[in-house]
């Protein structure tokens, strides 16, 4: 059986079309369709149909979905910081001149000094809309920042300086054994430095052939004119001012029989030092770690007015405090004081000043007070340390915290706060207390400094004073 050919004419159906096909987008889609059949044809055009139109709507829908989206978007965006904004610039903030760690949101006073708190910038602010010339300001001497700031503020401080100091003999109770004749030390008593002695103990046994002659003309004298009162006082005067006992004296002329040695009595009190070493020292007293030995010795020959030993009272010291040149001019004698010791720091001892030196010790640029103590009930170590608190009369200025002015050595600056930007301003300051400085001169009550001034500096920059 053979097998039948279809032939189909393709065309693209058209006006000379007699069942033409609708044309659903005005163009012809090529014969394939029509090879399957009028039917399949017209069936595939309708599929196609139905996909062009979904695609259209899908993609519509999700353009519409997009342009929802962000617009809510750019709504919350704008909300949000003008809420922020809003925020930023509503909120207050208070704070204290001289204290500025304490910070509150509404009007008060401060805690601390009782001062009225003082209304400031908010230091979270962001720094904005700031010129091109403001930003090439040479960094040496301005600063862009948002820190905290601060004024001056006059008013009338009660002062209390702090120093430091050292515990000192008082050389007013120095005392010194000398040699009142020429002689050979037979024996010696005082063994080491610093052994402490009393009024009337031994010091030594003295041969001096000065001594053994004048005795034997005292026991001459008694013996052959006993009715010469007169000489024979002298002679026993003399015995007495050479240095003799009198109790040494007295068993001499009962026995009859002059001595060869002769002890010497301490007739002071306190701790040995050797002869010749300084009982004053501009420096701290600083001890050995072993006791040295003395350089007198028995057997050595001693000359007349020769000193011996050097005897210091520890019952009587004074305490040298260190005072800064600028804090000189605030104390006086009679000054009062507060002193602890590093002995016992739970105890506070009462003074006042004695004396001011008037210069300056070797090697320091400090003026020293000194305070005279009676160190028998308390004991103090010569060379420990002690703090001190002065308590000077109260002083009227401008006030500024002490974190707000930076020292350059011979220059004290401040960041003084100009528009968006701080810049370099050398000041004059006075005293130093209570974690405040007065300034002298440069700033007035108008002025905004920053808080502190160190947190504006970088740590290997220089700061330009112009001159």
């Amino acid at each position: 059986m053979k097998k039948k050919t279809l032939i189909i004419k393709r065309y693209c159906p058209g006006k000379n079309s007699a069942n033409p096909l609708k044309h659903f987008d005005g163009k012809c889609h090529g014969p394939l369709p029509w090879e399957r059949g009028w039917s399949e044809a017209l069936q595939a055009g309708r599929i196609f149909h139905i996909f062009s139109w979904t695609t259209i709507i899908i993609k519509t829908f999700l353009l519409l979905s997009f342009a929802l989206g962000l617009m809510l978007f750019m709504g919350c965006k704008n909300h949000n910081k003008n809420k922020v904004g809003a925020a930023t610039e509503t909120e207050e903030i208070y704070s204290c001149s001289m204290h500025p760690q304490i910070i509150e949101h509404a009007p008060g006073r401060c805690p601390i000094c009782g001062m009225t708190l003082v209304k400031k910038e908010n230091a979270a602010r962001e720094i904005s809309k700031v010129d091109l010339s403001t930003l090439l300001e040479p960094v040496n001497n301005t600063v862009l920042s948002s820190v905290p700031v601060t004024s001056v503020k006059f008013e009338k401080q009660q002062l209390r300086l702090n120093a430091l100091g050292t515990v000192e003999y008082d050389t007013r109770f120095m005392k010194t054994i000398s040699a009142r004749v020429s002689g050979r030390i037979n024996k010696l008593y005082i063994k080491y430095r610093f052994q402490p002695v009393r009024a009337g103990e031994k010091i030594m046994e003295l041969y001096s052939p000065e001594l053994l002659t004048a005795q034997q003309n005292l026991l001459f004298l008694i013996k052959n004119d006993p009715e010469n009162k007169p000489l024979i006082d002298a002679a026993k005067q003399r015995l007495l001012l050479l240095g003799m006992h009198e109790s040494d004296l007295q068993r001499m002329i009962t026995n009859g029989n002059a001595q060869p040695n002769v002890t010497v009595y301490s007739n002071y009190t306190g701790h040995i030092h050797e002869a010749g070493q300084k009982g004053y020292s501009p420096e701290p007293v600083s001890f050995p770690t072993e006791t040295p030995e003395l350089t007198v010795k028995e057997g050595m020959y001693i000359d007349r007015g020769q000193p011996v030993f050097q005897v210091n009272n520890m019952d009587h010291v004074w305490i040298s405090l260190n005072l800064f040149p600028g804090d000189n001019s605030l104390v006086k004698v009679g000054t009062p004081v507060t002193i602890i010791t590093e002995t016992e720091p739970g105890k506070k001892i009462k003074g006042k000043i004695n004396f001011i030196e008037p210069f300056y010790r070797d090697n320091s640029k400090t003026v020293t007070a000194r305070v005279y103590l009676d160190n028998s009930a308390l004991m103090i170590p010569v060379g420990s340390q002690v703090t001190a608190t002065v308590d000077v009369n109260s002083t009227s200025g401008n006030w500024l915290p002490e974190s707000a002015v930076l020292s350059l050595g011979l220059d004290k600056v401040v960041f003084l706060k100009e528009g968006k930007v701080f810049k370099v301003k050398p000041v004059t300051t006075g005293i130093t207390a209570n974690n405040l400085i007065q300034i002298t001169a440069g700033l007035n009550a108008k002025d905004s400094v920053a808080a502190n001034a160190q947190f504006l500096v970088d740590s290997e920059g220089f700061i330009k004073v112009k001159k």
